[in-house]
């Protein structure tokens, strides 16, 4: 005997009504994206449950994977046998005796198909009992146990789980539109993504460099950024955009503390063509209130003037420690430390305006015609498609 399939459960999604089958039928899809590589798998749904059928491959590679895909509340491995009594038996035995450190366990049935003869309470005291006559040395503890042994009695199935693995959580990617990500490689920016794509929200991210003041390894530290990004849905388009000569024209015309807000401007400007371009909705980016001269009240208030796209800011709440906690758990802080600037830290002003003027940024920006050298940057754009089933092509692997 051994485990043959791996049990999916819900947690928002179940949530969803009328809409329910929709994310359920994206959540299969992603799952199945996910497990490609594993050409035997399949998955499978039934009412309220959903199953990874592992047709003999190693169920901890295929359990890695799974594990990331938003909108999974919970995984097991789960033996599937008939609806017969001492087939259970044996399959809940199995579950016990290959559990890790137990010395206490209890049992739980779930009778969904009520044609089965025995009532769910009087089989948890008959699995007890029959795991307490073939094995020693354990004990019966309903309310703390080291391993719960779940039996769902289903209409085509008996399913029999013991460890529970918590999942991502959240809801499919995919199911909440597409936003489009400003990613500088630092800290902040994917972990803004990572929480977007935890609400469904598949992403495409845009970056700006500004060669040769920024290097080929700062936009390396991107591709590898967004690389991780992947684990958590799928491939992730970056669209690079050559900032330098709009850049340089906008600290030569502009005072020194408002550069930042203009530069910021036109970032937005460029992103929200790509977005029209890509029939995206929105934007995302790693914005924290009161973290930087940027991102004060006062200043959002005078960048965001130039778009009406929605503008995603996950972190803005939170503080650093929070933020880098999280940037941890995805694996992304090592490669955002890497220490090669981006264009936002070459140019930054000795004192940059914490609460920019509207009208003042304006009058600014009325003195020069910035569209000849946005648009040259809106041609320039490369697009560098980054895929969760291989590693970024090493085409900077040199200077690494």
């Amino acid at each position: 005997m051994q485990y043959d399939h791996i049990l999916i459960r819900y947690g928002e999604i179940a949530l969803k009504g009328k809409n329910r089958k929709k994310f359920i039928g994206k959540l299969q899809e992603n799952i199945r994206h996910k497990l490609k590589e594993f050409p035997d798998v399949s998955v499978k749904r039934t009412q309220g449950r959903m199953f990874v059928l592992l047709n003999g491959h190693d169920p901890h590679a295929i359990i890695n994977k799974v594990k990331n895909i938003f909108g999974i509340h919970s995984i097991s491995l789960a033996i599937k046998i008939p609806n017969e009594l001492e087939e259970i038996k044996q399959a809940a035995l199995f579950a016990l005796e290959n559990g890790e450190n137990v010395k206490t366990f209890k049992v739980s049935v779930k009778r969904i198909n009520k044609v089965f003869p025995v009532r769910s309470q009087d089989l948890n005291q008959v699995l007890g009992g029959h795991l307490l006559s073939n094995t020693e040395g354990y004990i019966v503890d309903v309310h703390h146990p080291d391993l719960e042994i779940k039996v769902e009695i289903r209409n085509e199935a008996t399913y029999i789980t013991s460890s529970v693995i918590r999942g991502a959580g959240g809801l499919p990617v995919g199911t909440s539109g597409k936003s489009l990500l400003l990613l500088s490689g630092g800290i902040d920016s994917p972990v803004a993504g990572y929480l977007a794509m935890k609400r469904g929200v598949e992403i495409e991210a845009i970056h700006f460099e500004s060669p040769p003041f920024t290097s080929e390894r700062a936009k390396q530290k991107v591709l590898d950024l967004a690389e991780k990004l992947t684990s958590y849905g799928a491939k992730i388009n970056i669209h690079i955009v050559p900032f330098t000569k709009l850049q340089q024209r906008i600290f030569q015309e502009t005072p020194d503390g408002y550069g930042m807000t203009v530069m910021r401007r036109m970032m937005l400007r460029i992103s929200e063509r790509v977005c029209q371009k890509e029939g995206i909705l929105s934007l995302a980016t790693g914005e924290n209130l009161g973290q930087v001269a940027s991102q004060t009240m006062h200043s959002m208030n005078a960048i965001n003037e130039v778009t009406n796209y929605p503008i995603i800011r996950p972190l803005i709440t939170m503080d650093k420690d929070e933020i880098i906690e999280i940037s941890k758990q995805i694996d992304t802080y090592d490669i955002s430390i890497r220490p090669y600037e981006d264009c936002c830290t070459i140019f930054v002003p000795k004192a940059p305006k914490t609460k920019p003027k509207r009208d003042r940024v304006n009058y600014f920006e009325s003195k020069f015609d910035y569209e000849e050298l946005i648009e040259e940057a809106v041609q320039g754009i490369e697009v560098v498609q980054v895929s969760d089933e291989k590693q970024v092509e090493d085409a900077f692997s040199d200077l690494l």
